[in-house]
């Protein structure tokens, strides 16, 4: 039986900790005893635990020995601000395919109310990148960043930089990532509700992005960033 994996609130020499509703969680909800065993994923490496202690909103593990895991690719995904319950859910799916890094951008069609209410929404995401991160077994959780306008996205690093495009017609990621993927990973960026502006479009390309598209329907904002980065995540992985 394959075992459940924490991600550790805390580290200190072989003894890791998980603390506050994340404690709560293993000991209330799943009733884990002292004695129980689990993956926990420390930062540096991914080591089996065993629960010594158990407090209010507090257990200690203690560590041994290491459990080898693979590494996942490098993929930014630079995701425009869409209805929150959605963004929420591609964000959790994305964490789960093996994204490293999301950086939420207020587009121009981005709703006011949701670009106002954003930089609040961060630490939730946060914590629902790490909740998935622990259900897929990944040893770290992607970085989720604070918003950030368009013009800032433009500077994303990236050796190869995509931008996900309605109005692209002669380019499919699935063949930009096969002939291209880089060694060191991809940023692909993905449009808010109803698409990039035309003048969006031209400055991303501008910037030296390159445009794909995903097909001849128009997806959702959560579907399209789930697919890119399934076909992305699959690329890079035959690599």
């Amino acid at each position: 039986m394959v075992r459940r994996r924490w991600i550790a609130d805390e580290v200190s020499g072989d003894r890791a900790f998980l603390i506050g509703d994340h404690a709560d969680h293993l000991t209330r909800v799943l009733r884990a005893r002292v004695g129980d065993h689990f993956d926990i994923a420390t930062g540096a490496a991914v080591r089996s635990g065993r629960i010594a202690s158990i407090a209010d909103g507090r257990v200690e593990f203690v560590l041994s020995e290491e459990i080898p895991g693979k590494c996942l690719s490098e993929i930014t995904l630079v995701l425009s601000i869409f209805k929150f319950d959605r963004m929420e859910w591609a964000i959790e799916k994305c964490t789960e395919l093996g994204v490293s890094r999301i950086v939420p951008v207020i587009a121009q069609r981005t709703d006011s109310h949701l670009a106002a209410a954003s930089p609040k929404r961060v630490e939730r995401w946060r914590r629902i990148a790490r909740q998935a991160s622990e259900q897929s077994r990944r040893a770290v959780p992607p970085e989720v960043a604070a918003p950030i306008k368009v013009a800032e996205a433009l500077t994303v690093p990236g050796t190869f930089r995509i931008l996900l495009s309605e109005v692209e017609e002669r380019t499919r990621l699935r063949d930009v990532v096969k002939a291209d993927a880089p060694d060191d990973g991809i940023v692909l960026a993905v449009g808010p509700e109803g698409g990039w502006t035309e003048g969006e479009l031209q400055s991303f390309q501008q910037a030296g992005w390159t445009s794909a598209s995903l097909g001849n329907t128009i997806l959702r904002a959560e579907t399209a960033a789930i697919a890119a980065i399934a076909i992305v995540a699959s690329a890079l992985s035959s690599f």
